[in-house]
């Protein structure tokens, strides 16, 4: 299966996990049947200056992120670290994090979820 980029669903989340500004996910899959059952997320995420994920736990599942473009802060579970392309951070279930675009430039990030 090959799904080009115009066939991607776009939706816009304002204050995601308590965050500022809206974040825009570009949805790379149309289910979690498309992870064979093993996630539920591979989509792109947008944060224009300005713009944050709140910190959040994930319990039964555990988040990837890929930074493409930016330069960011990042929350590992508790502790602040800048992030920036190319760096790959990992929340494992059970620990929490979240993303901050404080800069002046878009970050851009792939991200994937998949269950524990």
């Amino acid at each position: 299966m090959i799904r080009k980029n115009n066939e991607c669903s776009i939706e816009y989340r304002e204050h995601m996990r308590d965050g500022d500004g809206t974040v825009e996910i570009t949805n790379f899959i149309s289910s979690p049947e498309e992870l064979n059952g093993k996630g539920r997320l591979f989509a792109r995420l947008t944060l224009k200056p300005g713009v944050s994920i709140g910190y959040h736990v994930h319990e039964n599942d555990s988040e990837l992120f890929y930074i493409m473009s930016g330069t960011a802060e990042y929350n590992d579970n508790g502790t602040l670290v800048e992030v920036k392309a190319g760096d790959v951070t990992v929340c494992p279930a059970g620990t929490g994090h979240g993303i901050a675009n404080k800069g002046t430039e878009t970050v851009e990030l792939a991200a994937v979820i998949v269950y524990a």
